[in-house]
């Protein structure tokens, strides 16, 4: 058996990071589940030609990830890219999708190198806590105050 190609591997790693953390993909016994994966955006055509190449000629775009609030409100997008790309490549994409779903936050990631943007401050890059020696300060995903439990600034 063949082994999974780079964007499958990210895809997995960030699917791992944010059950660990607490999201939830499926209702559960710990609640209903708060990640929707790729949902539909309408993009306009002058939104498509501002990303110039770094966006596929379509005039609709998927979320990778699109993280809920306790009152099912978008709080994050999270943008996956390939193992093997800068998460950075994404960046105009996610806040074009940010932009239409009146989300903040947005997470950067190709499952090794993880960026978090609060678009009313600055882009940070995240370093997986046990890297950092801090604790994670485990937060319930469906806090406004928190980013993800998975990481520290």
């Amino acid at each position: 058996m063949a082994p999974p190609n780079p964007e499958a591997k990210a895809r997995i790693k960030i699917n791992k990071l944010l059950e660990e953390a607490g999201w939830r993909f499926f209702d559960d016994e710990k609640g209903k589940a708060n990640i929707v994966l790729e949902p539909n955006v309408k993009i306009t055509a002058s939104q498509i030609d501002e990303l110039g190449q770094n966006f596929e000629k379509t005039k609709r775009g998927f979320i990778d990830f699109l993280l809920l609030d306790s009152r099912d409100f978008p709080l994050i997008i999270l943008e996956a890219k390939s193992e093997d790309k800068n998460p950075l490549v994404g960046k105009e994409q996610a806040r074009k999708y940010a932009m239409s779903q009146n989300c903040r936050f947005i997470i950067l990631s190709n499952g090794n190198m993880h960026y978090f943007w609060d678009l009313e401050r600055l882009l940070k890059k995240l370093k997986p806590a046990a890297e950092s020696g801090a604790e994670t300060g485990a937060r319930s995903p469906d806090s406004r105050e928190s980013s993800l439990s998975w990481f520290t600034v």
